[in-house]
């Protein structure tokens, strides 16, 4: 399988926050998402990707090549949680400014997509929505056929039929073979609505890089009542939360054995598997 980012043992150091060696590759053809806690490191490797901060270790490829080569821009497309233009500018001021940039901008796929954003080409930036601004910034993104999306939480702030609508872009963008979209998102439902694989990142290091399907059916949920959780078993459930009625948590499905034929497993989300090892297991 061809990787459109690898990156090997990636380093940034902060006065407070360590993204400590990670190691992950992001396949090409496919929607990737990104998962973490705030504060985890997601944008920070996105940015480290960009090549807007500078690394202090390791090695980054983007299409095979140094993600320091600047030929590299035309092919990646970039929205960050939230945009930023002049306020004073219209979407016909911010199209003037950003088309040179790119020899692949199209006018034309521009404005259908501010038509399919209900945006108005003549309003200005600083009387729009932030939800507007993020379609906006979208549409921006769009307009260059870029190979690769890299975007920064890019269904924030929209409301659900402004999110359904904006996968619905996603899915349309991924119809032409090798494009390949790597988002982060707190909107894990959205994940499991579109994503083929799953990168996931806390305090900095990487839990895992894999199928997303992988990934859910790797742990499963587990309750029961008073008396159904035996001492041996305690360590390995994540989350643990024991109430009067009984107790409920997150196992390792290759753990489940063990457990009174009264405890009921279920499926996780990908929510619960983040709420879940936020915790940790009981020691």
């Amino acid at each position: 399988m061809n990787n459109v980012i690898e990156i090997a043992n990636l380093r940034k150091q902060y006065k407070n926050f360590l993204l400590k060696d990670i190691s992950f590759s992001v396949p090409s053809g496919f929607v990737c998402g990104f998962i973490g806690e705030n504060g985890a490191g997601k944008t920070t490797t996105l940015k480290l990707i960009l090549g807007m901060v500078t690394k202090d270790g390791g090695s980054i490829k983007v299409f095979g090549k140094s993600a320091e080569d600047v030929s590299l821009k035309e092919d990646i497309g970039v929205l960050f949680e939230q945009p930023y233009y002049q306020e004073d500018w219209t979407s016909i001021d911010i199209e003037k400014v950003m088309r040179p940039f790119y020899k692949k901008w199209s006018s034309s796929a521009f404005h259908q997509y501010l038509e399919r954003f209900s945006l108005d080409p003549k309003q200005k930036y600083k009387t729009m929505s932030r939800g507007m601004k993020t379609k906006l910034g979208m549409a921006v993104t769009l307009a260059h056929d870029a190979r690769l999306l890299l975007l920064d939480e890019p269904t924030s702030g929209l409301d659900p039929v402004g999110r359904d609508e904006m996968l619905g872009i996603f899915r349309d963008y991924m119809v032409e073979e090798n494009r390949t979209i790597f988002f982060s998102t707190h909107i894990t439902g959205d994940l499991e609505k579109i994503a083929d694989y799953i990168t996931y990142i806390k305090n900095g290091r990487i839990l895992y890089s894999g199928l997303k399907d992988d990934l859910i059916e790797k742990y499963c949920l587990v309750r029961g009542g008073v008396g159904d959780l035996p001492q041996s078993k305690r360590k390995q459930v994540f989350g643990l939360r024991e109430h009067p009625s009984g107790f409920d948590g997150m196992i390792k499905t290759k753990d489940i054995a063990g457990f009174p034929a009264s405890v009921i497993t279920e499926t996780v989300s990908l929510d619960d598997i983040m709420v879940r090892m936020g915790k940790g297991v009981q020691e």
